[in-house]
């Protein structure tokens, strides 16, 4: 690895937004509609909102964090400035799982469609040997792209994005020519109700598919404006991304043919939906079209998440709670190549034929894992609020007392709606992954005192972990088959006063000083002022 050098400052806001944008259509768009109606139906529009206003709440409190404090992987070092090693380091291992998986989920959404006219790469429900091969081929050419430089992956990602729009935009004015109305009428979703808009949530991958997001916060140290810019894109892209999954999630429910609806929206399945729609309406040009997107649309965003993932490992190491060798940046490209290599090792793993591998079972645990780590921002905003006042904030959030503890109870309700067999993994993993944090842990003179503080910070963040284990064990989204003992949607409230409780425990629970790089070559590069 050459000598560690500074990130470039390339990145405009148009870039930032279009990072953003470019995570956010992706694979979402061509199964989230689907899964959408399964669960709820015509209602599914209202999970799409649900996901945008709790995403836009979330944003905005990055947006505060990001403006003020542009970092490479600012959401897994922002928790560390405010309570210590112990909290970044359980944010941090939440962060590698969630980033490292969205690259290859993307990619098994591109077999899953391309499985339609290449019979070689298996079926949509199960890859080949081939079709695994040709995922993995997919994250080196991501790799490759990333590996030169920042201004090079930029512009690539600008030029797919702005493609990106194209078909998703035809394909909604096209459906919305063959609409049935009575589509809007029918019933027959599984749950359906309340029940089934919280499950679709997580679920139908709404949520996920909001998620890019978090880009213009992770490469902020890579933004030519980042105060202004920042808190921008944020909003621009989420703003983009709903508007048009909602007109998707419209067009799709009424352009369904009225046969498959016999039997209600549950029995509603097709391997390649906007496929198989255009088709039964007789557009094969359009077919060719999507087929022709369900390449670029994943691909564009599976790409994004390679470096996005590069960032979060390089800001895990950046705080000395993970291996150095990942904390430098070459000098030359201003990019970070050891934890772009870890980013393609760790995207690899996810594709592999092991309990998680299609689509529709990945998005639960892709989309808690994010979650998990945005949860914290709400935290970490409120905890700089009080200790450090005077710090420059040239995005300052407005209304942040009562923004701040809303936006942590819909985070906490998204990994709560993710249901009892993705949480009971990841939180699980999460917490196990305290063994590798001792180990990391340098024990030195100070340690017992060191630990102790890192404990007194820390703690409300194991105990909020354990919580949504047990509410999730015993709720109404609890194991298959099993009665929960606190049915919804009181399941759903006494989660909603719990998050309250350890919001302000959390933020209570802040070192009375904060903690900021001291010798961070970004500083020297975007000439921060910490206040």
């Amino acid at each position: 690895m050459a000598k560690s050098g500074r990130f470039k400052q390339k990145l405009s806001l148009l870039d930032l937004t279009l990072l953003g944008v470019g995570s956010i259509i992706g694979s979402g768009w061509l199964f989230g509609a689907l899964h959408g109606a399964n669960m709820a139906g015509n209602l599914a529009w209202i999970a799409w909102l649900f996901g945008a206003v709790a995403v836009i709440l979330i944003g905005l409190v990055y947006g505060e964090l990001g403006a003020a404090m542009p970092r490479a992987g600012g959401f897994v070092r922002y928790p560390q400035y405010t309570h210590g090693s112990l909290v970044g380091w359980l944010i941090g291992f939440a962060s590698m799982m969630a980033y490292s998986s969205v690259a290859g989920v993307e990619t098994d959404a591109f077999r899953q469609y391309a499985s339609g006219w290449w019979a070689g790469l298996g079926t949509a429900d199960s890859p080949s040997f081939l079709g695994v091969l040709l995922q993995i081929a997919l994250l080196v050419i991501f790799f490759l792209i990333n590996y030169w430089s920042v201004q090079f992956f930029g512009k690539v990602n600008t030029i797919v994005t702005l493609f990106k729009f194209i078909v998703p935009i035809l394909v909604i004015i096209l459906l919305l020519t063959h609409m049935h109305v009575s589509n809007f009428s029918k019933g027959g979703a599984s749950p359906g109700g309340a029940q089934g808009i919280m499950e679709a949530v997580t679920g139908a991958g709404i949520v996920f598919s909001f998620l890019g997001f978090r880009q213009a916060v992770d490469f902020g140290a890579e933004a030519r404006r980042p105060q202004r810019d920042i808190p921008l894109a944020i909003i621009f892209s989420v703003i983009i991304g709903f508007v048009l999954y909602v007109l998707l999630q419209f067009a799709f429910i009424g352009a369904v043919p009225v046969q498959d609806l016999a039997n209600g929206w549950s029995h509603v399945t097709f391997d390649q939906p906007y496929v198989d729609i255009a088709k039964g309406i007789g557009m094969l040009w359009l077919v060719n079209l999507v087929y022709a997107d369900a390449v670029i649309s994943p691909s564009g965003t599976g790409n994004v998440y390679m470096a996005g993932t590069s960032r979060v490992l390089f800001a895990w190491a950046k705080k000395g709670i993970f291996y150095s060798v990942f904390g430098k940046v070459n000098a030359r490209t201003g990019i970070p190549r050891g934890a772009l290599w870890l980013s393609l090792l760790l995207s690899i793993a996810w594709i592999m034929p092991l309990k998680f591998q299609l689509w529709s079972i990945l998005i639960n645990a892709v989309t808690s894992a994010t979650v998990m780590t945005y949860m914290v921002g709400p935290v970490s905003l409120g905890s700089l609020r009080k200790s450090n006042p005077a710090m420059t904030r040239p995005f300052k959030l407005g209304g942040w007392q009562i923004i701040s503890p809303i936006a942590f109870i819909m985070a906490t309700w998204i990994i709560y709606w993710s249901g009892w067999s993705t949480d009971e993994l990841l939180i699980g993993l999460t917490l196990g992954s305290l063994v590798l944090y001792f180990a990391f842990m340098d024990r030195d003179a100070t340690w017992h005192a060191k630990l102790r503080q890192e404990w007194k910070s820390g703690v409300w963040l194991i105990v909020y972990y354990i919580f949504i284990l047990v509410m999730t064990r015993i709720g109404s989204f609890g194991p298959a088959n099993s009665k929960p003992l606190i049915p919804s949607p009181w399941d759903t409230v006494i989660v909603a006063v719990g998050a309250i409780i350890l919001y302000y425990w959390g933020v209570a629970s802040a070192m009375a000083k904060p903690v900021f790089d001291t010798d961070d070559e970004e500083d020297a590069a975007i000439g921060v002022v910490e206040g």
